[in-house]
């Protein structure tokens, strides 16, 4: 990437961002010529990785007779920060878990009006664990703390939430939250596997969970798609509506470019790992990411899936204070189209 922000470094990177947008110069035909967008850690953000590397919007910018549109990355460690940077002016489209696409829906409801784009994915969560003794969420103890990207509004404390509520009773869903520690996905896995700090688990994301999982101590306490009753969306892009009114021309070359994405994450999966890898100086092994990729649980998609069940979850706990009638209500009409959920 461009250049990459940790979610402590964030409110520095927004302070910046705020002078160096300042007189940016628009295209003749009125829309934006710089986009500026943002994603997290993990696999589950490869249809951008691969839009990053392979250039894939400013092709698309230049097919639409957008002439050279600058295109500027960032990765953050959680959505909330990266909530900030777009209701600040900072940012056009972040991605992330379900969780803070539903928090800045609602709270932006008829203000700002921030919405979806689309689906990146529908990939579970694993939480994982290097304590013996917790075989089910039902045993953690005090002396238990788990990692996840941030606390009460990621997509993986939300499922904790609602496995919570599902195993200790709807008026109990909050009991794991004081055991919860917000940290991004990279430094989750070294600080559980490490056995040094206060962390023994880690409710992340692909790749890291697999990673945690090739280490014997580790094993899996709790699979979102068991939670859910099914595969769901993780992660999602969204923008506001006045980025979507005034830029029609770039928001359809952004959705045309990540259909490139899907397209050759689908075809040529080998190649899409070799993006990673690349785009990621990872250290991974290209047969353990496209392993990833490949896998039928891993579906790069962009429609939506199963994000109802999170919205009236999150509406009925009181983490948001409306929920959207159906999952059309939550996204821009331009994927209207796509059979979601």
């Amino acid at each position: 990437m461009t250049f990459r922000v940790t979610q402590n470094a964030a409110r520095t990177l927004i302070a910046g961002l705020a002078v160096l947008t300042l007189g940016l110069p628009s295209h003749a035909h009125g829309e934006v010529s710089e986009v500026r967008i943002a994603q997290q850690f993990g696999i589950g953000y490869l249809p951008l990785t691969v839009m990053y590397h392979e250039h894939l919007l400013e092709k698309e910018a230049a097919k639409a007779g957008l002439g050279t549109l600058k295109v500027s990355w960032s990765q953050f460690g959680a959505g909330n920060a990266m909530n900030e940077a777009l209701l600040s002016g900072n940012l056009d489209f972040p991605s992330g878990g379900v969780g803070p696409l539903l928090t800045v829906w609602s709270k932006t409801k008829g203000r700002q009006d921030v919405k979806g784009v689309a689906a990146l994915n529908s990939m579970p969560l694993y939480l994982v664990s290097v304590d013996p003794q917790v075989k089910t969420i039902k045993d953690f103890t005090e002396k238990d703390r788990i990692a996840l990207p941030a606390v009460k509004i990621s997509i993986q404390a939300v499922t904790l939430e609602m496995a919570a509520a599902q195993a200790f009773g709807e008026d109990h869903y909050n009991k794991l939250d004081p055991l919860t520690v917000g940290l991004p996905h990279p430094d989750a896995m070294a600080a559980m596997l490490a056995g040094k700090t206060e962390i023994t688990a880690h409710f992340g994301s692909a790749p890291f969970m697999y990673q945690e999982l090739e280490n014997p101590r580790a094993h899996r306490v709790l699979d979102s798609y068991e939670v859910l009753g099914g595969p769901h969306t993780f992660n999602v892009v969204w923008t506001t509506a006045k980025f979507h009114d005034a830029n029609p021309k770039t928001y359809a070359a952004f959705l045309a470019a990540l259909d490139d994405a899907m397209t050759i994450i689908k075809n040529e999966p080998k190649r899409a790992a070799d993006i990673y890898i690349d785009a990621e100086h990872s250290k991974l092994a290209v047969d353990f990411v496209e392993k990833m990729i490949r896998d039928p649980e891993n579906v790069f998609t962009t429609t939506p899936q199963k994000m109802m069940k999170y919205a009236a979850f999150m509406k009925q706990v009181g983490a948001i204070a409306t929920a959207p009638a159906d999952w059309k209500e939550l996204f821009f009409p331009e994927i209207d189209n796509a059979s979601g959920s």
